[in-house]
């Protein structure tokens, strides 16, 4: 994924099914780098993690 479509996904009201290997997930942050996000586990708010945002995959919006 690109950082400008993961800008528009986090600022967006509406929901988007994004991937981190083949993994659901939620984007918290975008790093003012543009290089990295923080992203949760889609049903688990617990752990999160630092990601390459290169490594995101939007699957389709979430109806």
């Amino acid at each position: 994924m690109e950082y400008q479509r993961a800008q528009e996904i986090v600022a967006s009201p509406s929901e988007f099914e994004v991937s981190y290997n083949g993994v659901s997930v939620w984007i918290d942050k975008l790093h003012d780098n543009g290089k990295l996000a923080t992203v949760h586990l889609r049903h688990s708010l617990e752990e999160r993690s630092e990601v390459d945002i290169s490594e995101l995959k939007e699957e389709y919006p979430v109806q």
